[in-house]
């Protein structure tokens, strides 16, 4: 059994990452911090938790955490590196559901989140936490820095075709549509219901934050010797609350290969990516509270473009369950557990 200490739980990563520890066999959330809800009972915030926590929300306590083996960041950006350099100096061991420690190029990160960083030092050491790729180094990691859920479902969609070189990384496009709890608990005109209910649109075309990330992580998986990947990315907002479906195009460098095939054996092994039937388009609704990612791969009409498309709760796979699957692999756990429910339906 492993005591947890969550900070920042109480919008919708942290509801969603409690929701999931409260069925892990060997894991027991010992703090959550809420400077704004300090002393208010956990299920008086989030009532679906009533009989699963006594717990209450705590001012953030260095000591207190420290005594965890295992430290949870559901903050905004810029949050977790304020305490980061005393948990890591402490022997904590951490994974930020944030942005804070994925992009490796500081003044990157600096230019899209429009801030200074807080903790440079730590910044190389972090270890990426898509288990699809770094599983060995994430095993040892002191501080994980968990995926965005956009870039999630994408590097899933790409991996297999730019590890293998098989298409044309500088006109990569990738279409992705989220729901609304994508952009967080927040109260937002943008985002009321009856502003989204009924309508589709895109946002964040000129650039994404989450842009940099994305080709960071495929530029990690293409041979030595080839072009970097370069992408272009166009979020939009979907009137449903949590999900995403990332719809991926590139131009093969020849024809021929069995593509089918390509993906079911890399990703034979892997728990949590669900290759397709040829022919299938994955839905939303078939991983939503799952962390699951479902994929599928097309050829339309055998022209030389390439379809891949990839669904993922944003909140699961996107977040709270992939750092959970993170936390697994650090504790010799295995990688799915507390995680085997099926998806909700309907």
């Amino acid at each position: 059994m492993i005591k947890v200490g969550i900070v920042g739980g109480t919008g919708y990563t942290g509801v969603e990452l409690l929701r999931l520890l409260a069925q892990h066999p060997e894991v027991s959330v010992d703090v959550i911090t809420s400077r704004g809800e300090a002393g208010k009972p956990v299920s008086d915030l989030f009532p679906n938790l009533r009989g699963h926590y006594s717990l209450c929300f705590s001012e953030p306590d260095l000591d207190q955490l420290l005594a965890c083996d295992v430290v949870f960041f559901a903050t905004p950006h810029g949050v977790a590196q304020s305490m980061m350099q005393s948990l890591i100096s402490g022997g904590a061991r951490v994974i930020d559901l944030s942005a804070d420690f994925r992009i490796k190029d500081i003044p990157t990160w600096e230019k899209w989140y429009g801030q200074a960083h807080g903790c440079p030092d730590l910044v190389a050491e972090a270890v990426y936490g898509l288990p699809e790729v770094n599983r060995a180094a994430i095993k040892t990691a002191r501080l994980i820095a968990c995926p965005g859920c956009y870039p999630t479902s994408v590097q899933l969609g790409f991996l297999p075709l730019l590890e293998n070189d098989l298409v044309d990384p500088e006109h990569l496009i990738a279409n992705s549509a989220s729901g609304s709890s994508g952009a967080g608990r927040q109260g937002k005109i943008d985002f009321l219901l009856s502003e989204v209910s009924d309508s589709f649109k895109a946002y964040g075309v000129a650039g994404h934050r989450h842009l940099p990330e994305i080709e960071q992580g495929l530029r990690a998986f293409q041979p030595s010797g080839t072009s970097p990947a370069s992408v272009t990315f166009v979020p939009h907002l979907l009137p449903m609350v949590r999900g995403i479906h990332s719809t991926l195009y590139a131009r093969l460098k020849t024809s021929g290969t069995d593509l089918q095939s390509l993906y079911e054996q890399r990703y034979a092994s892997e728990p949590f990516v669900d290759v397709m039937p040829q022919g299938s388009c994955p839905q939303t609704r078939s991983v939503k509270s799952s962390n699951m990612c479902r994929l599928s791969i097309i050829e339309p009409q055998e022209k030389g473009t390439v379809v891949v498309m990839a669904v993922i709760d944003n909140l699961t796979k996107g977040a709270s369950g992939q750092g959970i699957q993170n936390m697994n692999i650090m504790f010799g756990f295995s990688e799915t557990l507390g995680l085997e429910a099926p998806a909700l339906l309907p």
